[in-house]
């Protein structure tokens, strides 16, 4: 006796909706992506329950004769596409043909359509995945389709089901993720006869943004800059320093399409890089075009993935255009720099009294061994550098509270800005306030510089930006004069998997950049002689792992000294400037100068912000003189 059989029509039906429809937002999913590709300009979503009792999606889209309205509930007959060819090139959302036979045989299904042109249209009332009634229909033209009791037949499945409030949040997200994607169409979500969203055509995507999540949200966005050429971006990404816990608001779309895939997820984390806390995830509304050929949306039932023909290619092009975002705002970051216009008939001092300090170097020996052949003094820009007596000198900027002053060290005379209304302190405060860059009124608690612009308060941590200040210097520097490497004494040999050994081979240029003395020893076998200065480890194994996996994760146009970021950040961290040290005016003003020249400015090398503003509105809020 054959113990292989052939499932019932209706078994295999139910069967596909489990890898088709996982839960109610999953059928709005498809019928929400079958309205857009039928053209349409409106699309209203209603719920009950949380879509378990009602699901009702109408369109005013191309609709369907009554040939077409039937066959559509047929597995795997669908208008997208034609031949084998075709699955090479998809352009529209679906293509598979399975949506709606999956969903009619889950649930009660009722589907009415016109044609715009069309006398009468046609209603058809499935039943578990059988066809109960077929009649001419009266609707306006579009599509009209109401799914009820999902599961009702499935009982296992149903109880599966999460609370009727979270449903409807995943319903709630599916169509946030579809009006993102298509502006231009206007949507309507109403859940248990509330309306939750209603928003118009938009032309432009931040208009969508701010109807979906306020205007407050959308100031924290940057506007990507755009790329040319075969794969296209554009979009918005948050700010430096604006992240969240969850990769929730991390949404990526390829050819319209809200996509998952690893590759993007850590090209955006590699294009933030020091830009954002360790464990948080960006905000990003990121938009990739490229050829249809290239990319391949048949690899998930419910097309939640998606696979590229040259993954490393789109992947520089993300990394590369948050990168030349975050780098292009910082010509407006300066901007709230500038001093407040003149005429507001009042004067601005500099900061209050302070203890006198002196930049000098650190007579510790925090900084490792092999950053001494920097010991070549690099201090705020314009100030001059003093050279220390200690046996390793700390990265020149570094600045020091006067109680480690040495009686021989010279230091910048002290300006008493308790006297800023006459006398020296007055024509330094005075020809800052005429640069018309930027006016520090004062600093708080030892530890924030306070600075007026045109549009309020600015605040800024001196510890956090002298952290940037030294990072990018002292990173430029050993860029500049090659990565310190230290002999091991006995040579190394191991082995690693084919695909990891394959790495390595195509990279040893890049690694021998970084330090690694590093050659192959035979089959999947490599000897390691040296290794970067700044390398603890004296088992190279281990070493060479997280050299793989961190560098797997980098881009082509990362620093070579992506290995030594991390000893740089703690260099730096412990050598800039503290709270409660006390800080002149001559230091503050070159601080910022200095940190209105790096990269990225707005956060120090462990991702937090640098500086924040409170701006006048929200004072004036605070004071009840506006409500």
């Amino acid at each position: 006796m054959s113990r292989i059989r052939l499932l019932a029509e209706t078994v295999a039906s139910q069967v596909a909706a489990g890898e088709v429809i996982e839960r109610p937002a999953s059928v709005v999913k498809e019928l929400v992506e079958n309205s857009i590709d039928a053209g349409a300009h409106n699309i209203d979503v209603s719920v009950r329950r949380g879509g378990i009792s009602v699901i009702r999606v109408i369109d005013d889209g191309c609709g369907m004769d009554r040939d077409d309205a039937l066959l559509c509930l047929e597995r795997h007959a669908t208008s997208k596409i034609r031949s084998a060819s075709d699955l090479e090139s998809i352009g529209t959302l679906g293509f598979r043909g399975e949506a709606l036979p999956s969903i009619a045989s889950v649930s009660r299904f009722r589907l009415t359509t016109r044609e715009p042109n069309a006398i009468a249209g046609t209603e058809v009332l499935v039943n578990g995945g059988k066809i109960d009634v077929v009649r001419d229909g009266g609707e306006a033209p579009g599509t009209q389709i109401e799914v009820r009791s999902i599961f009702y037949n499935l009982p296992a499945r149903r109880k599966f089901l999460r609370s009727e409030n979270t449903e409807s949040r995943n319903i709630e997200h599916q169509l946030q993720l579809q009006a993102i994607a298509h502006p231009e169409i206007a949507f309507t979500f109403v859940r248990d006869e509330r309306t939750v969203f209603q928003l118009p055509p938009a032309t432009k995507l931040i208009d969508r943004l701010r109807d979906l999540f306020g205007p407050e949200a959308v100031e924290r966005l940057l506007e990507i800059t755009k790329a040319s050429g075969k794969i296209q971006t554009h979009g918005f990404v948050g700010r430096a320093g604006v992240s969240r816990q969850t990769r929730d608001q991390q949404l990526v779309f390829v050819n319209g399409r809200a996509v998952d895939n690893p590759v993007l997820s850590s090209a955006l984390r590699e294009g933030y890089h020091t830009a954002l806390m360790k464990g948080q995830f960006p905000i990003t509304y990121f938009f990739i075009d490229l050829d249809p050929a290239t990319v391949d949306v048949n690899v998930h039932p419910a097309k939640r993935e998606v696979r590229f023909r040259d993954p490393g290619l789109v992947r520089e092009a993300v990394v590369e255009t948050v990168r030349r975002t975050l780098e292009s705002e910082r010509a407006s970051w300066q901007q709230q720099f500038r001093a407040p216009p003149p005429g507001n008939g009042e004067t601005t001092s500099g900061p209050a009294s302070r203890p006198s300090s002196a930049i000098a170097a650190a007579a510790g020996t925090g900084i490792p061994r092999e950053f001494t052949n920097l010991e070549t003094e690099f201090a705020l820009r314009g100030q001059a550098a003093i050279q220390s007596h200690a046996p390793f000198a700390a990265p020149a900027g570094t600045i020091q509270p006067a109680t480690r002053q040495q009686p021989s060290t010279p230091s910048v005379a002290p300006v008493d800005y308790a006297q800023s209304l006459g006398g020296a302190g007055q024509s330094t405060a005075d020809a800052v306030a005429r640069s018309g860059t930027f006016q520090i009124i004062g600093v708080l608690n030892k530890l924030y510089v306070l600075m007026e612009n045109a549009d309020g308060l600015v605040l800024v941590d001196q510890h956090a930006a002298h952290e940037r200040i030294l990072f990018e210097e002292l990173r430029r520097r050993m860029e500049e004069q090659g990565v310190p490497s230290q002999r091991l004494l006995i040579p190394q040999t191991f082995d690693l998997p084919p695909r990891d050994a394959e790495w390595i081979e195509r990279n040893v240029p890049v690694l021998q950049k970084m330090g690694i003395g590093i050659e192959g020893f035979g089959p999947n076998t490599f000897k390691i002689d040296s290794l970067p200065g700044f390398v603890r480890s004296t088992d190279a194994v281990p070493f060479m792992q997280s050299v793989i996996d961190e560098l797997k994760s980098a881009s082509n146009s990362s620093s070579p000294l992506r290995l030594g970021e991390d000893m740089i950040a703690k260099t730096v961290c412990r050598h800039a400037v503290k709270a409660n040290d006390p800080l002149r005016y001559l230091e503050l003003e070159k601080l910022i100068q200095d940190l209105l020249q790096c990269d990225l400015p707005y956060c120090c090398p462990h991702g937090r912000p640098t500086m924040i503003q409170i701006s006048l509105a929200e004072l004036e809020k605070k004071f009840g003189r506006k409500v």
